[in-house]
C-alpha cells in the first residue's frame, strides 16, 4: 500500500497547528501555576471542551466503535454509564473542587489538596496519593500510546514499533514545551474536530450502506439488541464506568482550572452535549461498520473508524478526519501526562527534595518528567496484541477506586480524617489490582465496583474510629459551601 498524499498532507498541516498551539503557549508559560493549571484562567467553553477532549480519549474513536462492531448495541450501557457519571461529577464535585483547592493553599494537585484539607504535615497523605497517581497513569497513557501507534501504522505504513515512537515523540513534544494552556487549547481545537469527524462519519457511512433503514434491517439481529447476551453482572460493569469520573485526575485538574466557579453551569451544558452527540456518533460508526464490512471482515476492530474514514471520504476530507482520531489520543496523553508531571514537580520534588526551587527550575523538572513517564508508557504500548480498550479499563477502575470515594469524602464530610483518606486510597487501589487478577463468577464484575464500594466503607469506618480533624483549614465553612 502507498501512501495518499492528500490525506498525509492535511495530516501534517494539522499537527503543524497543535505544534504551533504549544509554542505560543510556551511564551505565555512563566510560573508553575501556569504550566499546571495556566493560572486559574480557563474560560467554560474551553474548559467544557478540554473536559471532554481529555476524557474521551482514543477509546471513543477507536475502542468503542470497535466494541459496537464486534458485539453490537449492548456495548451502549458503557456511553449511558458514562453520561450519568459525567453529569453527576459536573453537578456535585467540580464546584466544591474549584472553591476548595483554591481556599486550601491555592493547592495545585490532589494530592497537595488532599495534604491542606487534613493538614497532614507528615506528608504521608501526598506520598500515597501520589505514587496511585504516577501507577495508573503510567498505564493509562500507555493505552494512548498504543491508541497513537495504531492510527499512525495506518496513516504512515510503517511498522508498529516505528509507529509508536513517531506518535509519541509528537504528543510528548507540545506538552513538554507549552504545559497546561497548550494541552488545554489544544483540547478544545480537538474536541471541536472530534465532534465533526464523529457527525460526518457515521452519516456518510449509512448512506453508503442505503440509508437508516437499510442500514438497520441489514444488522445481525443481534447486533439491534441492547440486551444480547447480557447478564446483571455484565449490565452492571458497563454502567459503573461512570463511578470513574469521580477519581479522574485528568478530568478534576479542568474543574480545578476554570476562572470561576460561577462558570461551571455554562460550562457542563456545553460539555453534557458534546459528550451525548459524541457518544451516539461513535456508536453509529461501530453500526454502520458491521454492515459495511459484513463480507470483509476486518482484522483490527480498532481500525473500523480509520478505514472507513479512508475508504469513504475524499483523501483531503479523510486526512482531517484522521487527525481528528489523532486529536483524540492526544487530548487525553497530553492531560495525563501533565498530572503526572505536576505531582512529581509538586509532590515530591519541592515537597521532599527542593522546597526552595525557583518556578523556572520546577516547570523544566516538570518538562523532565513527562518524558520519563512517557518512555515508561512507550515500553508498556510495546506489546502489539493489547488492546486500547483493555488498558483504559484497567487505569480508570484503579482511580476511580482509589480517588473516587476519597474525594468525594474529602469534599462532603467533615468527619472524615487523614487515615481514613490513606486507607480510602491504598484500599481501592489494591482492590482494583488483585480482583483484576481472578476470574469467573462474581470476579467478573469490572473492578471498580468492588474497589469502590470497598474504598468508601473502609475509609468511613476508619475515620469513625479515629480522632477527629481540626477544622483549621475551615473549608466547610457557609460562605464556601454556598459559593462550591
Amino acid at each position: 500500500m502507498q501512501l495518499d498524499t492528500p490525506l498525509l498532507t492535511t495530516f501534517i498541516a494539522y499537527l503543524i497547528i497543535t505544534l504551533s498551539l504549544g509554542v505560543i503557549a510556551y511564551k505565555l508559560t512563566s510560573n508553575l501555576s501556569d504550566y499546571i493549571l495556566g493560572g486559574r484562567k480557563l474560560g467554560p467553553a474551553v474548559t467544557a471542551l478540554s473536559v471532554g477532549a481529555s476524557d474521551m480519549s482514543g477509546w471513543l474513536l477507536m475502542g468503542l466503535p470497535g466494541a459496537v462492531y464486534l458485539s453490537g448495541l449492548n456495548q451502549a450501557w458503557i456511553g449511558i454509564g458514562l453520561v450519568a457519571g459525567a453529569y453527576i461529577n459536573w453537578l456535585l464535585v467540580a464546584g466544591r473542587l474549584r472553591t476548595f483547592t483554591e481556599k486550601a493553599g491555592n493547592s495545585l494537585t490532589l494530592p497537595d489538596f488532599l495534604e491542606h484539607r487534613f493538614n497532614d504535615s507528615s506528608g504521608i497523605l501526598r506520598v500515597v496519593s501520589a505514587v496511585t497517581i504516577l501507577v495508573f497513569f503510567t498505564l493509562y497513557v500507555s493505552s494512548g500510546m498504543k491508541a497513537g501507534a495504531v492510527l499512525f501504522e495506518q496513516v504512515l505504513n510503517v511498522p508498529y514499533t516505528t509507529a509508536l515512537w513517531v506518535g509519541a515523540l509528537i504528543i510528548v513534544g507540545y506538552t513538554f514545551v507549552g504545559g497546561f494552556l497548550a494541552v488545554s487549547w489544544t483540547d478544545f481545537f480537538q474536541g471541536c474536530l472530534m465532534l465533526l469527524a464523529l457527525l460526518i462519519v457515521p452519516w456518510v457511512a449509512i448512506q453508503a450502506d442505503g440509508g437508516v433503514s437499510a442500514t438497520w434491517q441489514a444488522l445481525p439481529p443481534a447486533h439491534q439488541d441492547i440486551w444480547h447476551e447480557t447478564s446483571l453482572i455484565g449490565i452492571v460493569s458497563l454502567l459503573a464506568w461512570g463511578l470513574g469520573y469521580f477519581g479522574q485526575p485528568h478530568i478534576l485538574a479542568r474543574f480545578m482550572a476554570i476562572e470561576s466557579a460561577k462558570h461551571l453551569p455554562t460550562a457542563r451544558r456545553i460539555s453534557m452535549s458534546w459528550m451525548i452527540l459524541s457518544l451516539i456518533g461513535a456508536l453509529l460508526v461501530g453500526l454502520a461498520a458491521q454492515v459495511y464490512f459484513h463480507d470483509q471482515p476486518l482484522e483490527n476492530a480498532e481500525t473500523v473508524f480509520i478505514v472507513l474514514s479512508k475508504t469513504l471520504l475524499n483523501p483531503w476530507v479523510a486526512g482531517i478526519i484522521v487527525a481528528a482520531i489523532l486529536s483524540a489520543v492526544m487530548s487525553t496523553i497530553d492531560s495525563q501526562l501533565l498530572v503526572s508531571s505536576s505531582v512529581v514537580t509538586e509532590d515530591f520534588y519541592r515537597r521532599w527534595l527542593r522546597p526552595e526551587a525557583s518556578d523556572k527550575e520546577l516547570v523544566w523538572v516538570g518538562r523532565g518528567a513527562v518524558i520519563a513517564v512517557s518512555i515508561l508508557a512507550i515500553l508498556l504500548a510495546a506489546d502489539e496484541d493489547s488492546t486500547v480498550l483493555a488498558l483504559v479499563s484497567y487505569a480508570w477502575a484503579g482511580f476511580g477506586a482509589s480517588f473516587g470515594p476519597t474525594l468525594l469524602l474529602a469534599l462532603f464530610w467533615r468527619r472524615y480524617t487523614k487515615l481514613g483518606a490513606i486507607t480510602s486510597l491504598v484500599s481501592g487501589a489494591l482492590t482494583v489490582v488483585i480482583w483484576k487478577q481472578l476470574e469467573g463468577g462474581l470476579f467478573d464484575l469490572y473492578e471498580i465496583v468492588p474497589g469502590f464500594i470497598i474504598a468508601l466503607l473502609l475509609g468511613g469506618l476508619i475515620s469513625k474510629c479515629s480522632n477527629p480533624p481540626s477544622d483549621s483549614h475551615q473549608l466547610f465553612s457557609s460562605n464556601n459551601e454556598r459559593s462550591a
